[in-house]
């Protein structure tokens, strides 16, 4: 048999040649090496390849296969790695368009030919003597698109399916004794392609594993293990189905408890029996609250009774299932607090390793984040071992998405015929084969509940034998498929109803139309930028309407690469920075943590708030903490009480608290705190033992309530003396002195014991930085004119000089200045400065009302100080930024950092560091001078930009150097928003009313 080319441009075959698929257990012949994570029967090829880039199929040098064909001066690859990471090429980001649109005119059934980089690899090694005796085996954990594999110049086979496992038999191949080749053409598009156009860089190469593997003479080649409980969930029921290869022979059977200390049953059977089932009774179950394993041990022997092989699997036993109405694991309501995750590094692409899989699921552990959909594909065999033991609810998604091709027939009206897979017969067998691969490689794995037909393929009779297939070969999980939404023709597609971006009130409405399924939103709460503002709308209805389920957020992690600019300045690069074209720009930002090092954003601090299990409520008198766990009491965690006046914590006691599942603590609030002053009640709730994820005392939630009265300071103590000069009034008392300027319109300087402290007027601003949520919903379109007016406002029209006005009375002066701002209808705002003895200055903006403007994103003042000015601590919000829709998970306290570390590292410059309820804050330098600002509820930020600054910089490199500090003081801002980054503003309650007119003072006071 001979490789032919055609093959893989045409969708009927995607594979030749490839063994069944099968589970993912491991399996050992020496029985001490059973617990290592490999097997004894494994050898890796990962490493140095030889290799070749090919712009297309008919450039690749041919003969390459051939065992005589000389490759020394060929380049190296390193994998697993994608080759256009490794300087081939160039990744591309794409989302919804197809990478090859516009380059050549094709349509499914069709490939590129001009452009269809294939990559030509060869490694040569010579067999590990353990391999020697038995069959030899290759496995391919994933390669991006497809391949064509030769062994020692023979052609051994072809697969497509970038994501799960594509084995081949090379025994007949295979030199035992002498040095081998393996010989493989990479092709970055094939027929399978098209249904590989998910949201994500576009790569190609061999990006996971590699490895040889050997079995023995009686092998158990699948293993599918069902771990169920009875009826009353009290019992386990236990099914294990073997198929084995080569002779018949016995499986000893044993199943121990977590950690070996209890032996639960132990029974023989005869290899040749069908699937096998035992009750157990009183089991622990397994749930993301108690993710309890049991070890299995299969031990195998040959007929005439000797050891054959090790096998140890995980065994988690729950019961998934749909129950009166709703999603219900162990026979509770479940509700997925979810992230959508694509696997994705900075320096690695998709060529992640087990270390990145790992910090990603502590953190999402630490994080209240209770579920993951693995979008759009399966990811790696160590993903689901580890949620499976940190206890993490997957949904496993088949590699299918086919954006490309449906978003034409929904918006340009093209025929439903149109669509892939749709209705077209020459996929189906191409995409059941996918499934069918993510299935048999999952299927032992208690974290993964649900299996996903695939992401945006719209539908057809295709999707629904997708969903068919999994429901004949497992009745333990439920089948979830979004696309129906746009294509009802087979609503049975799917076992509940889902959306992505769907707002609160469309899903309320539509679940009381239509309340025969339950909803989850498998994408929701856009994260891109600076986002997920009114997050908390969607988990409070998840809490006052049974059948909305939860969902999950898009996404977890950036998707961005890191690169350097022309300077050699490090930075990450997202669609159009590798001369990518056509590309998507800034839209694979959209991740809860950062693409540099995968540190959460501070979008973080709002999921773990609004994700926590347990509300936490602080009247005068007691606490009550509703418990919304599962499974957990309360009596598992540890309840800390705490007064604080500030930053001086008055009083703090540890209580003891219990309460069931769904029920209440309630008791006391028996904590000390001043009445006369305003002091903050804290109740924290934290680990009593240490997880796998987290040790003990790691907070789980927190709640406050704020006691007492806030005192307002005494600023009328001292003298003060005033110069009137012809175009300046000065304002000086015992340490300070300021400068009012009639000609420049405004405070022009504020000195503090001789030391400057404004390098720039304070002016009225209403514009913020624009956050990708205002680009995506157009904001600036309805705003603009407000840039325009904080950017030009002035004292002087050209026409009208302004109104510049000084009061004096016993203890005070007043200084008014009137600013016209260059909007059509015009309008004018005042500012106010009244100075007190002691420096304190309280300025008030007033402006009438102004709606026939514009959206007015936000409403305060501009201050500007010199750059040495780097330290900003607070009492408000924190320790992350918050914002108006944003601060459930803010904590009330007093918060320090640097003016820098407030700028927060999206992938483009925007809106961030905007802290909420701010009393009071001091932005100063390294000695301690500064200003200071007080208030109610102040917004306060403070960052090395101004607005103007990082409005025009699409990434972080292209700030200019620091040369100030700009502290914005607003009284509103308009909140984030994030139900999505393509229209959606942020909710109603959130943005500014400016059909009335707006007053706004605060005081400021040099220190």
């Amino acid at each position: 048999m001979e490789f032919n080319f055609d093959i893989v441009k045409n969708p009927r075959i995607f594979q030749e040649n490839r063994l069944p698929a099968h589970s993912d257990h491991e399996w050992y012949l020496n029985r001490e090496n059973e617990n290592s994570v490999r097997s004894d029967c494994k050898y890796s090829l990962n490493g140095s390849f030889r290799f070749h880039y090919a712009e297309n199929f008919q450039s690749v040098i041919r003969g390459f296969e051939k065992k005589d064909f000389d490759v020394d001066g060929w380049d190296i690859i390193t994998v697993p790695g994608h080759i256009q990471m490794q300087g081939y090429g160039v990744p591309q980001y794409v989302n919804i368009e197809y990478p090859w649109d516009g380059s050549e005119e094709i349509e499914p059934g069709e490939i590129p030919t001009k452009h269809n980089p294939v990559g030509q690899y060869v490694k040569k090694f010579t067999l590990p003597d353990f391999m020697k005796n038995g069959p030899v085996y290759i496995s391919f954990q994933g390669v991006e698109s497809g391949f064509a594999l030769w062994m020692n110049g023979a052609y051994v086979g072809y697969s497509e399916d970038s994501f799960t496992p594509a084995e081949f038999d090379l025994t007949p191949y295979i030199d035992k004794d002498g040095e081998n080749r393996l010989a493989i053409d990479v092709f970055r598009y094939t027929a399978g392609s098209w249904c590989e156009d998910q949201d994500f860089f576009r790569f190609s190469g061999i990006f996971r594993e590699v490895y040889l593997y050997t079995v023995p003479a009686v092998h158990v080649w699948d293993l599918k293990v069902n771990a169920n409980l009875d009826d009353n969930y009290k019992d386990g029921v236990f099914s294990l189905k073997m198929d084995t290869h080569g002779a018949n022979g016995s499986a000893k059977l044993t199943l121990y408890d977590k950690n070996r200390k209890h032996l639960i049953f132990e029974k023989t059977l005869e290899l040749s029996d069908s699937e096998n089932t035992y009750r157990i009774g009183g089991v622990d179950q397994w749930s993301a609250e108690f993710p309890n394993l049991y070890d299995l041990e299969i031990t195998v022997f040959d007929k005439l009774g000797n050891i054959s092989e090790y096998i140890k699997e995980k065994v988690g036993f729950r019961r998934f299932e749909m129950k009166n109405g709703v999603m219900c694991i162990n026979g509770k309501r479940i509700v997925f607090n979810g992230v959508d995750r694509h696997e994705f590094s900075a320096q690695k692409g998709r060529a992640i390793g087990n270390d990145e899989i790992r910090f990603d699921l502590m953190t999402m552990k630490q994080n209240n984040i209770n579920a993951i959909r693995a979008s759009h594909y399966p990811n790696q065999t160590y993903f689901y071992r580890l949620a499976d033991e940190l206890g993490l609810y997957i949904i496993d998604e088949t590699n299918l998405e086919t954006h490309g091709v449906w978003d034409h027939i929904v918006k340009d009206g093209l025929d439903k015929s149109f669509a892939v897979p749709g209705d077209r017969p020459e996929y189906l067998d191409m995409v059941l084969d996918r499934a069918n691969s993510m299935y048999q490689r999952d299927k032992n794995h208690a974290s993964v509940l649900i299996w996903s037909c695939g992401n945006e393929s719209f539908g057809g009779i295709n999707v629904q034998k997708i969903h068919d297939f999994f429901k004949n070969v497992d009745n333990t999980r439920l089948v979830h498929y979004e696309g129906v939404v746009n294509d009802d023709r087979y609503p049975d597609s799917t076992d509940m109803k889902s959306g992505m971006y769907w707002s609160v009130k469309t899903i309320e409405h539509y679940l009381k139309e239509h309340p025969e399924k339950p909803f989850i939103s498998c994408e929701y709460s856009h994260a891109m930028g600076n986002s997920c503002g009114g997050i908390r709308e969607y988990t409070d209805l998840a809490k006052r309407n049974r059948l909305y389920q939860g969902g999950f957020i898009w996404d977890y992690i950036d998707q961005a690469i890191e690169t350097k600019d022309r300077y050699g300045n490090t930075y990450y690069g997202y669609g159009g920075d590798f001369d990518d074209r056509p590309n998507d720009g800034s839209f694979s930002g959209d991740g809860i943590c950062y693409a540099s090092d995968r540190r959460p954003t501070s979008k973080m601090q709002e999921v773990k708030a609004v994700y926590s299990p347990v509300d936490i409520t602080i009247d005068e008198e007691r606490v009550i903490i509703r418990n919304n766990n599962l499974f957990k009491n309360l009596s598992d965690y540890i309840c800390t009480i705490t007064s604080s006046c500030e930053d001086r914590i008055l009083d703090i006691r540890k209580t003891a608290v219990e309460a069931d599942p769904g029920k209440s603590a309630v008791f006391p609030l028996d904590v000390k705190y001043k009445k006369d002053r305003e002091c903050v009640i804290t109740v924290s709730l934290s680990l009593k033992n240490d997880e796998k994820w987290a040790e003990r005392g790691h907070e789980i939630a927190f709640g406050q309530k704020i006691v007492g009265e806030r005192q307002q300071a005494d600023h009328s103590k001292g003298e003060i003396r005033v110069a009137h000069g012809w175009l300046n009034t000065g304002v000086f008392g015992s340490d300070f002195s300021i400068l009012f300027s009639n000609l420049y319109g405004g405070l022009v300087s504020y000195k503090k014991a001789g030391v400057e402290l404004i390098k720039k007027s304070p002016r009225p601003n209403f514009w913020r930085p624009l956050s990708e949520n205002d680009i995506g919903n157009h904001m600036a379109f309805r705003a603009d004119q407000w840039k325009a007016a904080s950017t030009y406002l002035s004292i002087n029209d050209g026409r009208r000089v302004s109104n510049y006005d000084v009061k004096e009375d016993e203890k005070t002066v007043t200084v008014t200045f009137t600013y016209y701002l260059p909007t059509t209808p015009e309008i004018e705002v005042r500012q106010t400065y009244r100075v007190f003895p002691d420096g304190a200055v309280k300025t008030s903006v007033i402006m009438n009302k102004s709606d026939n403007i514009g959206e007015l994103p936000s409403y305060g003042v501009l201050f500007t100080m010199n750059a040495d000015f780097e330290n900003l601590r607070w009492y408000g919000n924190g320790p992350e930024d918050t914002y108006a829709d944003r601060e459930s998970g803010g904590r009330l306290g007093v918060w320090e950092n640097k003016v820098k570390d407030n700028m927060a590292e999206y992938l483009r410059p925007q809106e961030s560091g905007n802290h909420t309820r701010v009393r009071w804050a001091e932005v100063t330098d390294n000695q301690g001078r500064g200003l200071r600002f007080e208030g109610d509820d102040l917004n306060i930020s403070a960052l090395p930009w101004s607005p103007d600054q990082i409005d025009c910089a699409d990434h972080p490199n292209e700030l200019p150097p620091i040369q100030s500090t700009f502290i914005r003081v607003d009284k509103f801002q308009e909140g984030i928003g994030g139900d999505d980054t393509w229209g959606a503003r942020p909710l109603p309650q959130y943005i500014i009313d400016n059909s009335k007119p707006l007053e706004f003072s605060f005081w400021f006071k040099g220190i």
